[in-house]
Formats: structure tokens, C-alpha cells, sequence
């Protein structure tokens, strides 16, 4: 069984016990960033990514917007996305600090527990879009950065 086959199998179950997204009384940042998490999904599959879940929240903490597979490299990659209206505040990847970086990977650590598949490539990708003028800009930052400390199961 292909690991992306693998994963599909497992999806259902994530979308029932760990998604808890309503747009219901969302203000405009969390609308801006629901926006860009459905832009940037179509432009990383139009560029070779598998789509596998969207918005994981693990069980005890850790959350990631993304959980694609780079079908190039075969590699699992966890994705942040950042959006933003202007760079007034700086580059949307400026937004992902260590302690959101922390809470990435813990997302993903409690994502590659449920796949009890130790011999993955992983990645952890920032996908940044700048919306100007009704027009996303994409900028793809490849292995943005790396597990804080190595993992263990």
C-alpha cells in the first residue's frame, strides 16, 4: 500500500475528531486567513502537491493548515499559511515564530504518531500570499524550518 494511500485511509477519521473549523462568527483577519488557506491549497496543487488534510488540530495541542504530499519528492509536508492584505507589516512569513513553530510541530509529531511510519520524508513549508489589488501573490518557502528538537515516537 502507497503511503499516500495509506494516509487517505486514515483521513476520515481526522475531519470527525480533530477539525473544529465554523465560519460563524468569524471576524475579517480569520476570514482573510481562511481565504488564503483555499488559495494557497489550489496553487500547491496545481505545483505537484497531494492535499491530504486541511486545518489539523491534534489531540493535545499543535495545529497545522495543511498536511500535503510533494508528489516530486515523495516527502510529507506540513504547511503554514500566512496572508496578508500589504506587506505594511512585514513578509507574512515574519508572522511564524518559534513558538508558532513549536506549535507547527507539535501538529505534526502528533500527525506522524497516527501514521506509525518512522522511514518519512518530512518538510515543513510556508506558503505566504500577499493580496494586492484582488490579486494573491504566492511565494513557496521550501523547508521554511526544521523540528525543534528530533523526534521520537
Amino acid at each position: 500500500m502507497g503511503l499516500a494511500r495509506f494516509i487517505a485511509d486514515l483521513f476520515p477519521p481526522f475531519g470527525r475528531r480533530f477539525s473544529r473549523s465554523s465560519e460563524a462568527g468569524e471576524n475579517a483577519d480569520h476570514r482573510l486567513g481562511r481565504e488564503g488557506e483555499r488559495l494557497a491549497e489550489r496553487h500547491l496543487r496545481r505545483h505537484g502537491y497531494k492535499i491530504l488534510h486541511r486545518n489539523f488540530r491534534a489531540p493535545r495541542g499543535g495545529e497545522v493548515d495543511l498536511v500535503c504530499r510533494d508528489k516530486s519528492c515523495d516527502t510529507l509536508v506540513f504547511v503554514e499559511v500566512k496572508t496578508r492584505r500589504g506587506l505594511g507589516y512585514g513578509a507574512p512569513a515574519e508572522a511564524v515564530t518559534r513558538a508558532k513553530q513549536k506549535l507547527i510541530a507539535r501538529g505534526a509529531l502528533a500527525w506522524l504518531r497516527l501514521l506509525d511510519h518512522p522511514d518519512i520524508l518530512i518538510r515543513f513549508d510556508i506558503v505566504e500570499i500577499v493580496i494586492e489589488h484582488d490579486r494573491p501573490v504566492f511565494n513557496v518557502i521550501k523547508d521554511a524550518f526544521q523540528l525543534p528538537e528530533p523526534y521520537r515516537y
